[in-house]
């Protein structure tokens, strides 16, 4: 099934694109994503491909995508875990967040976490012991410290705020601006749900808070109370 999977991907494969993605994706010495890999498949037809293959896909089999050089396959490799893991009991999905921890290396870059963290990691989160966020946001590691907070999602949808004001806290003064957007994003997430909590916490940590991070938080309110944060007159 392997071949078959590789095969269809070139179907949708740009030389084009993978240079776009290339320069987007930020592969140049010295950046975060150095050296990685693309094809130049878009996630649409990604997903097309999942959608073929995950009912007779084995979790090896997705296990050796989400292994592979080429960023593309380790998108395919994390979603075709994501439905095993939707479909699976106590047991398989237990399984499969196991394999997510153990392969943190592969999901290195901010869409294979975004796309990948809040569904398997921060879904499991829900009903069992979330320590591993606090472990994972402590790590030197630029995609642990993403995977812990953009985890928190799963729990921001479910009007469960603690974890992601907590992490937030831990992150606020990192310096690097994948971790700057990912935290203005979910202030911005729990603003959508909860505004007072979120302008508290805003606020009370303003000193403290990237610009980057601010803007990403405060979005979506009205340009007039927006003005004011910018400003600090509050």
């Amino acid at each position: 099934m392997i071949e078959d999977v590789k095969k269809e991907f070139k179907k949708y494969a740009s030389k084009k694109r993978a240079d776009h993605s290339a320069r987007f994706f930020k592969t140049g010495k010295g950046e975060y994503a150095e050296a990685d890999l693309f094809l130049g498949v878009r996630n649409p037809d990604i997903y097309k491909v999942v959608n073929k293959f995950k009912k007779e896909m084995s979790i090896d089999e997705a296990i050796c995508f989400l292994q592979h050089e080429i960023h593309e396959y380790r998108l395919f490799g994390l979603k075709a875990l994501e439905y095993k893991y939707k479909e699976g009991d106590k047991e398989v999905k237990k399984e499969i967040v196991d394999i997510y921890l153990d392969n943190i290396k592969y999901i290195n870059n901010w869409d294979l976490v975004d796309l990948s963290a809040p569904n398997i990691l921060g879904d499991y989160l829900l009903d069992n012991d979330r320590n591993i966020l606090y472990v994972l946001v402590n790590k030197e590691d630029l995609w642990s410290k993403r995977i812990a907070i953009l985890s928190t999602f799963a729990f921001i949808k479910n009007d469960e705020f603690g974890d992601a004001l907590k992490i937030s806290k831990i992150l606020l003064t990192h310096e690097h601006d994948l971790i700057h957007k990912a935290v203005g994003w979910m202030l911005r997430e729990i603003w959508k749900r909860d505004s007072e909590i979120a302008e508290k916490f805003i606020k009370d940590n303003y000193d403290d808070m990237d610009r980057m991070t601010l803007r990403y938080a405060i979005e979506k309110m009205d340009e007039g109370v927006r003005m004011l944060f910018l400003k600090k007159i509050f």
